[in-house]
C-alpha cells in the first residue's frame, strides 16, 4: 500500500473553510425566516449555494492536502459535477429545514436524506475524480462510518440552522454551533479518505487538471464567496434594523399622536393642554409675562344630540373644531377636553385682547351649520382667565376659567366672561352639590312627588306623576334643575331612574292595597336610562316584587328621545307593552316627531307640551294647532293628556276641545305620598279646584 501524508497547513485551512461555511449556512437561514416572498426565495438559493460551495471546497482542499510522490490530476467534468450535486442537494435540504414555523419530524429526516446523499455523493465524485490509472480500494467499515457521518452531520446541520434562525443575541450560540458542523463535515470527509486505499505503483495519467495552485485559487474564490454572503446578510440586517427603527418611530409618533389628540377632531386633547399648561406657566413666570386661558362650553348641543343623533352631533363638533381653528393664529393652542367642551390657551395675552378674541368666536359660532339636510345652529359660553391675576397654578386656573364659563351659562348664554372671585364660591357650590350626589341614594335622601292626574272634566282622579326631589341635609329641598343634568353627565342618573321606577311601584302597591285599586302612576326616564340595556329586567323585577297589575305603570319618554332612534324605540316600547307598561310620548309637539314613526310606536299616551297650554286662547292659532294634535291623537288611538293646566278658562277649553287627561297646579300640585290622603280627602269637599289643594312649602 502506498503511503500517504497530509500538509497540515491545507487540512487546517479546509477546517477554516469547513467552519466558515456552516457559519455562513446558519446566518443565511435566519435571513430566510424573517423573509418573505421572492425574498426569501433568494436567500434560500443563496444560503444553498453557499452552504454547498463551502462543503465541497472544504472536500477539495482536504483532497489536495492529501501528499502523493507524484502530481495529481483531476477530472474536470467529475469535479464540476461533484460541486453541482453539493450545491442542489444544500439548496433542497435548506428549502426543507429552514422555511416554515415548525419543523416537524418528517420533514427533517426528508432535509437530511437530502443533504447527507448529496455530500456522500460530492465526496466519492470528488474521489473518482483522481485520475489514477490503477484502481482504489476502499475499506468498507470506514465507508459505512463516513456515511452514517454525513447524515448525522446533515440532521445536526438543519436541526440547529432551523433553531438557530432568529436573534442577535444567538450570535455565539452560531459560532459554536458552526464550530460543531464543521467539525462533523470534516470528519466525514476525512473519515471517507482515510477508507481509499491506493495499491502501488500508482500512475497517474497526464490530462486533466493539475493541484498546482489549485489550492490557493479554490481557497481564495471559496472565502470570497462565503464572505460576500456574509457581508450581504450582515447588510441586510443592518437595513432591517433602520427599517425597524424606522416603524419604531413612526408607531411612537402614531401613539403621541392618538395620546395627545382627540380622536373625533384631532385637537389636542387634556393631556396635551396640561402639559402646555405647566409649561406657560414656568415659562410666563421666569419672564413675567400674562396668558390667557379660556374655558369654552357649546349651548344647545345636548339637544341637537338627542334630537339627531350622536353621529350628527359628532359631525357637528368636527365643524365647530374647524371654525374656530380657522379662527386662530399657529401659537395659541386649541383642545378638545371631552364632549362639547374646548380650551383655549393663549401666550402673552391681555385681558383686551383675550376679550376681543372671545367676542369674536363667540360670534363666529353663532352662525348656522349647514351639515347635508341639516342647518344646525347652536352657541358658545365663554369663561376667562388671566395668569397671574386669577390663578397661578393648573389647577386654580382651570377651576376659574370652568366657573367663568358657567357663571357665563346662567347669565343668558352666548358670550363671555372674565373670571371673578365672586364665581369661584358658586362653583365650588355646584361641585359640593355634585360630590353629595353620589351618596344621595345610600343616605336615602331622595324623595318622590306625586302630581295628580285627572279626567278631562277635573272630578275623576285617575293616578299620578312621580316626580322627583332630594331633600339635602344642608340646602333642604332641591328641584330636579339643580342636580339631574349633574346626574345624566356622570351617568347616576341611571341609578336614580332605577330608584324612582322601585318606589314608585311600591307606593302604588300600598295605595292599591288600601283600596285604590283604579289608580296608576307615571315616572319620567331619562334618555340615558331609556337606552340601557338592563332597563327591561329593572322594570320587571319592579313589578314582581311588588305585584303591580298590568296598565298600572307608565313611563313617559320625551318627544325627543322617541324619535332619535325611531326603530331602537320601537323595539324598546315594544318590550314594555310585554310586561304590561304603558308608554306615554311627553313634551309632543316642540321637537321634530315623524309622523310616520309615531304611528308604529306603540305609544298609549301623547302628552301636549305645557307650552301651547300656557299661550292657550279660545280662537287662537295655538287652539288650532292643538286641535289638529288631538285630531292626529285620536286617529292613531292615542288617549291625550294636557300638563300644565293652570286656569280655569284652559280647563274648559281643553275639556270642550275633547281632552282625555288633564294635569296641572290648578288640579293639583306635586305633593308628598303622606299627604296624598288630605289631598283626597280635600277633594270631596265642593270647593273649586284650585282651592281644595293643600299648599305645600317648597313643593314647587
Amino acid at each position: 500500500m502506498l503511503l500517504v501524508t497530509w500538509d497540515s497547513v491545507l487540512v487546517t485551512v479546509s477546517l477554516i473553510v469547513a467552519f466558515i461555511a456552516a457559519f455562513t449556512a446558519l446566518d443565511t437561514a435566519g435571513r430566510v425566516a424573517v423573509s418573505r416572498g421572492y425574498l426569501a426565495t433568494l436567500w434560500l438559493i443563496g444560503g444553498g449555494t453557499a452552504m454547498g460551495i463551502g462543503v465541497w471546497a472544504m472536500h477539495f482542499i482536504g483532497m489536495l492536502a492529501m501528499m502523493m510522490p507524484m502530481t495529481m490530476r483531476y477530472n474536470v467534468e467529475l469535479t464540476a459535477i461533484s460541486l453541482l450535486v453539493a450545491i442542489i442537494s444544500a439548496i433542497f435540504a435548506f428549502a426543507q429545514g429552514v422555511q416554515g414555523s415548525h419543523l416537524t419530524r418528517r420533514r427533517l429526516i426528508r432535509g437530511t436524506l437530502i443533504m447527507g446523499s448529496g455530500i456522500i455523493v460530492m465526496h466519492y465524485l470528488g474521489m473518482n475524480a483522481l485520475m489514477i490509472a490503477t484502481p482504489i480500494y476502499w475499506n468498507l467499515p470506514l465507508v459505512t462510518l463516513s456515511v452514517l457521518i454525513a447524515y448525522a452531520a446533515s440532521g445536526a446541520a438543519l436541526w440547529l440552522a432551523f433553531h438557530l434562525r432568529q436573534g442577535e443575541s444567538l450570535l455565539l450560540l452560531r459560532a459554536c454551533a458552526a464550530l460543531v458542523m464543521g467539525i462533523a463535515i470534516a470528519g466525514m470527509h476525512y473519515t471517507g479518505m482515510a477508507a481509499a486505499e491506493f495499491v502501488m505503483p500508482v500512475s497517474m495519467q497526464h490530462h486533466g487538471a493539475s493541484e498546482e495552485g489549485m489550492a490557493v485559487w479554490v481557497t481564495i474564490i471559496t472565502l470570497s464567496i462565503l464572505g460576500l454572503m456574509l457581508l450581504i446578510s450582515m447588510l441586510d440586517a443592518q437595513l432591517r434594523a433602520a427599517r425597524l427603527a424606522a416603524k419604531l418611530r413612526r408607531a411612537n409618533s402614531e401613539l403621541r399622536q392618538l395620546a395627545m389628540h382627540d380622536n373625533l377632531t384631532a385637537l389636542p386633547n387634556r393631556v396635551m393642554l396640561e402639559q402646555q399648561l405647566t409649561t406657560a406657566i414656568k415659562q410666563a413666570t421666569l419672564q413675567d409675562e400674562n396668558f390667557a386661558l379660556m374655558f369654552m362650553d357649546l349651548d344647545g348641543f345636548k339637544a341637537i344630540n338627542d334630537t339627531w343623533g350622536h353621529h350628527v352631533g359628532d359631525r357637528l363638533l368636527i365643524a365647530v373644531a374647524d371654525r374656530l381653528r380657522d379662527e386662530l393664529s399657529e401659537e395659541i393652542l386649541l383642545a378638545r377636553l371631552g364632549g362639547d367642551e374646548f380650551v383655549i390657551l393663549c401666550p402673552q395675552f391681555h385681558l383686551h385682547q383675550a376679550s376681543k378674541l372671545a367676542q369674536r368666536l363667540v360670534q363666529i359660532i353663532d352662525a348656522p351649520f349647514e351639515l347635508d339636510r341639516y342647518s344646525l345652529r347652536v352657541s358658545l359660553s365663554v369663561g376667562i382667565v388671566i395668569f397671574p391675576l386669577h390663578g397661578r397654578s393648573q389647577q386654580e386656573l382651570m377651576f376659574n376659567a370652568d366657573s367663568a364659563m358657567y357663571h357665563t351659562k346662567h347669565s343668558g348664554r352666548n358670550g363671555w366672561c372674565l373670571f371673578e372671585p365672586a364665581m369661584s364660591a358658586v362653583a365650588q357650590h355646584q361641585l359640593a352639590l355634585a360630590n353629595d350626589l353620589w351618596n344621595a341614594l345610600e343616605y336615602q335622601e331622595m324623595r318622590l312627588f306625586y302630581q295628580p292626574k285627572f279626567r278631562a272634566g277635573g272630578t275623576v282622579l285617575m293616578g299620578f306623576e312621580a316626580l322627583l326631589r332630594w331633600q339635602h341635609p344642608r340646602r333642604g329641598l332641591l328641584m330636579p334643575d339643580m342636580f339631574l343634568a349633574r346626574a345624566e353627565k356622570t351617568g347616576q342618573i341611571v341609578a336614580l331612574g332605577n330608584w324612582v321606577i322601585n318606589e314608585a311601584c311600591r307606593q302604588l302597591k300600598q295605595w292599591h292595597d288600601e283600596g285604590n285599586g283604579d289608580w296608576t302612576v307615571s315616572v319620567n326616564l331619562s334618555a340615558l336610562q331609556f337606552q340601557q340595556r338592563d332597563l327591561i329586567e329593572s322594570v320587571r323585577q319592579a313589578l314582581q316584587r311588588h305585584q303591580i297589575p298590568d296598565g298600572a305603570l307608565m313611563l313617559e319618554i320625551t318627544e325627543n328621545i322617541a324619535m332619535r332612534d325611531p326603530q331602537f324605540s320601537q323595539q324598546r316600547i315594544a318590550e314594555l307593552h310585554r310586561l304590561g307598561v304603558k308608554v306615554a310620548i311627553d313634551n309632543f309637539g316642540i321637537g321634530y316627531a315623524n309622523l310616520l314613526h309615531l304611528k308604529h310606536l306603540e305609544a298609549s299616551e301623547l302628552k301636549i307640551d305645557r307650552a301651547f297650554i300656557n299661550s292657550l286662547r279660545a280662537g287662537s292659532e295655538d287652539a288650532t294647532v292643538v286641535t289638529a294634535m288631538l285630531t292626529l291623537a285620536q286617529t292613531l288611538n292615542l288617549r291625550m293628556v294636557a300638563e300644565g293646566v293652570e286656569t280655569e278658562e284652559q280647563q274648559r277649553l281643553l275639556t270642550g276641545l275633547g281632552f282625555d287627561t288633564l294635569q296641572g297646579y290648578l288640579l293639583g300640585k306635586p305633593t308628598p305620598a303622606d299627604r296624598i290622603g288630605e289631598f283626597t280627602a280635600a277633594l270631596a269637599v265642593p270647593l273649586a279646584f284650585s282651592d281644595n289643594v293643600v299648599p305645600l312649602a317648597g313643593a314647587q
